[in-house]
C-alpha cells in the first residue's frame, strides 16, 4: 500500500479518499489546510482552511495549492511534506 501518511519539520500531512474527494490535510502546531480533489482526480484542487472548512481558492497546479496551504500554516511549500498517495494531485 502506498504510504497516505507523512511527517517533516513539525508538520504532518494526510491523504485520504473519501466517496467523493480525495483529501490532503496538512497540520502544523493546531493549524491546518487542506487540498481537495474530486475522486475521479481531474478537478481544479481546492484549498480549505480545514477538511471540512469552506472553500478559499482553487487552484489547477498542485504547486499552486501547496504554496497556499503552506501559507495558511505559516511555512514555505517545499516545507510540506506530501505522502506518496497523494504525488499525483492536481492537473
Amino acid at each position: 500500500m502506498t504510504d497516505a501518511t507523512a511527517t517533516s519539520d513539525g508538520i504532518t500531512a494526510r491523504y485520504e479518499e473519501t466517496e467523493s474527494e480525495r483529501l490532503l490535510t496538512f497540520e502544523r502546531d493546531g493549524r491546518t489546510a487542506a487540498v481537495a480533489q474530486n475522486v475521479d482526480g481531474y478537478a481544479m484542487l481546492k484549498v480549505r482552511p480545514s477538511a471540512t472548512g469552506d472553500e478559499l481558492e482553487r487552484y489547477y497546479g498542485f504547486d499552486m495549492a501547496l504554496d497556499h496551504a503552506a501559507e495558511l500554516l505559516g511555512v514555505a511549500a517545499h516545507d510540506l511534506p506530501v505522502p506518496d498517495a497523494a504525488e499525483d494531485m492536481g492537473m
